[in-house]
């Protein structure tokens, strides 16, 4: 496994885990594992209707909070047409999901480890001209398998619902999708056909994060999952 240095400033949950901001992070953890109870999930999934409502940085520090927690995490970024992951921990990106799904390398060599023992990180790789047939490949399904055996908890990061087809082919890989919505930028509409196109693909929503909200838009916000 490879270690290099993890941007703390990206990630409020390990800048300063007794933050605010932190606990709610922490709050949305407990959820989760509130809503899993009968059959507790091992890989979630976080996605958005469109590009920049933070999905990034609500499963990474969600990962983080799991991490914290004491179990252990790897975060893997299915987003192979604009990865972010490594940007938001500071890791090379020569190498990792891209390159096990074309047989190039074991899994083994190319994940990373943070600065928390507990976390690793795998990181999308070069970006391939088949982001979606990648990610529907049964080398993808027998990886999700064998990681299974090695981790606690699985996160994946991925591209906006309806952007592109990938999100819906990892939902078929997850126990439960969180849909992450900037309740000020993102037209309700939009929303919903994000939340119509998993529902068509049988994706389990287990909760949707209101980004960017202050308590006195809270409750209109709210209208946006009716």
């Amino acid at each position: 496994m490879l270690r290099q240095s993890t941007n703390k400033g990206n990630v409020i949950s390990l800048l300063n885990p007794s933050s605010p901001i932190s606990e709610v992070y922490k709050t949305l953890r407990t959820n989760v594992q509130f809503s899993s109870i009968d059959t507790p999930f091992k890989t979630i999934m976080a996605t958005s209707a469109i590009k920049g409502e933070g999905k990034t940085t609500t499963v990474s520090n969600l990962a983080v909070a799991y991490a914290q927690e004491g179990k252990k995490v790897i975060l893997i970024d299915c987003d192979l047409r604009s990865p972010s992951i490594h940007q938001v921990f500071s890791q090379s990106n020569h190498a990792g999901l891209t390159n096990i799904l074309a047989n190039q390398n074991q899994w083994q060599e190319v994940v990373r480890d943070t600065t928390i023992d507990t976390l690793s990180l795998l990181t999308s790789g070069p970006i391939p001209p088949n982001p979606a047939e990648l990610l529907a490949s049964r080398r993808m399904q027998s990886l999700i398998e064998e990681l299974k055996q090695h981790y606690d908890m699985i996160f994946f990061d991925v591209p906006p619902v309806l952007a592109v087809t990938d999100s819906l082919v990892v939902s078929a890989l997850s126990d439960g999708v969180i849909l992450v919505v900037n309740a000020g930028k993102v037209d309700k509409e939009l929303v919903r056909k994000t939340k119509a196109s998993l529902e068509h693909v049988n994706a389990r929503l287990i909760g949707v994060v209101l980004n960017r909200i202050n308590r006195s838009e809270r409750k209109a916000a709210l209208q946006y999952y009716d």
